[in-house]
C-alpha cells in the first residue's frame, strides 16, 4: 500500500466513522424546548463537535491499523474479490 493509498483509506474510514458518531448524545432545540424562530426543532443545540472529532479520530486510528495490517499482510487481496476472473493470471 502506498502512502497515498494509506491516506485515502484513513480519510474514508474517518468520514464513515464521523457519520456514525455525529448523532450520538445530541441535544436538539426541540428536546430542550428552546426553539429559535426560523430554525427547525431538530437543529442541534449542544453537539459537542470537538469531542466527537477526537473520538472519531481515535476509533479511526484503531480501525485503520487493523485494516492496513490485513491489507499489508496479504491475507486479503484484490484477487479475492475477482469473482468474474477479469484480472490477468499471475505470472
Amino acid at each position: 500500500m502506498s502512502i497515498t493509498g494509506a491516506a485515502v483509506l484513513f480519510a474514508v474510514i474517518w468520514f464513515m466513522t464521523l457519520l456514525v458518531v455525529l448523532p450520538i448524545r445530541i441535544k436538539t432545540q426541540g428536546d430542550l424546548g428552546d426553539i429559535v424562530p426560523g430554525t427547525h426543532a431538530g437543529a442541534p443545540e449542544e453537539h459537542h463537535l470537538k469531542k466527537k472529532m477526537w473520538i472519531t479520530t481515535g476509533i479511526t486510528v484503531v480501525l485503520w491499523a487493523i485494516i492496513a495490517g490485513i491489507i499489508l499482510s496479504g491475507v486479503i487481496s484484490v484477487r479475492d474479490f475477482d469473482w468474474l476472473n477479469q484480472l490477468e493470471p499471475r505470472g
